[in-house]
């Protein structure tokens, strides 16, 4: 499964970091536009692939003058600044494991992850100091904190990005990196425990670099806007390296979702190919048709969408509103890359996943092993060997194995296949929340609700929604001598905020007597769930009543 658009460098360099800036650079691209940024209050960045080769080539210099060495975990805990991009690819070039944040993250998911992967440093800015300050004792393996954002060394351990950079050389000889050396780290959450972190390896450009290709459309001269945050798989397989491999031009913006202003973001700077998520188009469809009608978008050629299914009335809104199609791509943190897809040539069944890519083997598999027939439900499964795999949960090789059975990867995901080979997303087989394209655990939700004084239990779930694909709602059953109010509800509302994150938020609490678990002390989400619903529990012989 290797793609022969991509050629490595020759004898055998497949570092994501060097072919994305240096490899670039050879082919004649040095001064060719790598990235218009645009930042969250309109300053402006224009970045050539010869800007992103030295920059990187300085920050890969900065993590060895630090003493970093290949293997060595760094995490980027920053939001959408220019900054992130270069520092990305540099790590990479050192052959660093390098992995990103959500820069909403909260103290406890921050330990959780910098904690699990040993890391021994992170790049972040001052207005994020103190959350890690507050869980530095914790974190015996963290060496450095460097701040992209201060003139100034702050400690001997609290270093200067900028102060750096400044005497850092512009020229870094990447080491041979085989297909197999470790790259990037993505955390992912599970329902029934932390996070883990799905290590990837340096042979995944080749099955990004395809992707881009042939499911995004990218060409030579084509402007691309991958609206994704890099803290998520989609923002660097294809906010930085499918595209970057290609030397295509990209947009990134720092700001926030603003119909009008992504409207003249596409029009500006006259991109061609969008990548973006299936809530960013519904909140989209809400908006008066007037706020798109001053807009010319006339040079839009292609657009896609990804981190939940898509609903058939956003692709009947793309064809009336835009006159454009939209395609649906499926792809996980573990896959690293797309591998089933609508894609050009192939007619779109709306709602659909569409088609597994060339090479990608995929069929609907039934709890002890059997390959399902068209339209039956199951397991949605793939075999396992393509080049953008996950090759570990980093330090839970027990659980890794897990996710292999009867020959296939177990997605998580169910879903049947029709009689034309389309594939049809059904749920998740596990409780993990998809709210707007960010997966949300429910246990470290509810491991959160737990340390608020006066909550003895609780249990979270996801529940459908128009626009965010699910809700997370949470229950919670009071210590004696509590009673509910609108301030113990703030109370809730801001701690979860801050030790996990503004996207675990949940939009709605309810309050029971006690939750409902199993003989064994598990909590019965779906029992929770199925009563929000209105619907049938279904068996619950189990329930310890």
């Amino acid at each position: 499964m290797t793609n022969e658009r991509l050629i490595p460098a020759q004898n055998g360099q497949f570092n994501i970091g060097h072919i994305c800036t240096r490899l670039q650079c050879d082919r004649g691209f040095a001064g060719k536009t790598a990235m218009h940024f645009l930042g969250a209050h309109g300053e402006r960045t224009e970045c050539t692939f010869g800007d992103l080769e030295r920059e990187s080539a300085r920050f890969a210099n900065v993590v060895r003058s630090l003493g970093f060495s290949a293997g060595d975990v760094l995490f980027i805990f920053l939001p959408k600044v220019s900054e992130v991009f270069p520092s990305f690819l540099g790590a990479l070039k050192a052959q660093l494991i390098t992995g990103t944040l959500f820069s909403n993250f909260g103290e406890e998911a921050l330990l959780d992850r910098l904690g699990d992967a040993g890391a021994k440093g992170v790049l972040t800015r001052k207005s994020y100091l103190k959350k890690l300050l507050r869980i530095r004792e914790r974190l015996p393996s963290l060496k450095f904190i460097i701040l992209t954002d201060a003139a100034e060394h702050q400690a001997a351990d609290i270093l200067s990005l900028p102060a750096l950079m400044q005497q850092a050389s512009t020229e870094f000889e990447t080491p041979l990196t085989p297909a197999e050396v470790p790259s990037v780290l993505h955390y992912t959450s599970g329902s029934t425990g932390k996070p883990k972190g799905a290590l990837h390896r340096h042979r995944s450009v080749l099955l990004q670099n395809r992707t881009a290709t042939e499911v995004l459309d990218l060409r030579p001269d084509d402007i691309f806007w991958c609206t994704a945050d890099h803290g998520w798989v989609t923002g660097t397989s294809y906010g930085i390296i499918g595209p970057w491999s290609m030397g295509v031009t990209q947009v990134h913006f720092g700001g926030a979702y603003d119909a009008a202003k992504w409207f003249e973001i596409l029009e500006q700077f006259g991109v061609t190919v969008w990548y973006t998520a299936p809530t960013a188009l519904r909140m989209l469809m809400r908006e008066d048709p007037a706020t798109f009608a001053r807009f010319n978008l006339g040079k839009l050629r292609h657009i896609c969408s990804v981190g939940e299914p898509l609903n058939p009335e956003v692709i009947s809104w793309g064809r009336k509103v835009l006159g454009k199609d939209i395609y649906d791509t499926w792809f996980q943190t573990e896959t690293g890359a797309i591998m089933i897809t609508n894609r050009p040539g192939l007619t779109i069944k709306p709602g659909s996943m569409g088609k597994p890519l060339s090479g990608i083997e995929a069929a609907i598999v039934s709890d002890d092993g059997k390959v399902l027939s068209d339209n039956e439900q199951g397991n949605l499964c793939l075999r396992p060997g393509w080049d953008s795999m996950f090759v570990s949960y980093f330090h839970h090789e027990d659980v890794y194995r897990q996710k292999f059975k009867h020959g296939w990867y177990m997605t998580g995901d169910t879903g049947y296949r029709d009689s034309e080979g389309y594939y049809w997303f059904m749920g998740r087989s596990d409780d993990v929340i998809n709210t707007a394209g960010h997966l949300v655990s429910p246990f470290e939700v509810e491991s959160a609700l737990l340390e608020v004084e006066g909550i003895a239990e609780s249990g979270v779930i996801g529940v459908p929604d128009e626009l965010l694909w699910e809700n997370v709602v949470a229950f919670v059953a009071l210590r004696k001598g509590y009673e509910w109010n609108s301030g113990l509800e703030l109370k809730l509302r801001l701690h979860i905020s801050n030790r996990v994150s503004t996207t675990a938020t949940p939009q709605e609490f309810r309050v029971l007597d006690n939750i409902p678990k199993n003989k064994s002390g598990k909590i019965m989400r779906r029992v929770l769930k199925a009563r929000y619903l209105g619907k049938d529990a279904g068996d619950v012989s189990t329930l310890d009543i």
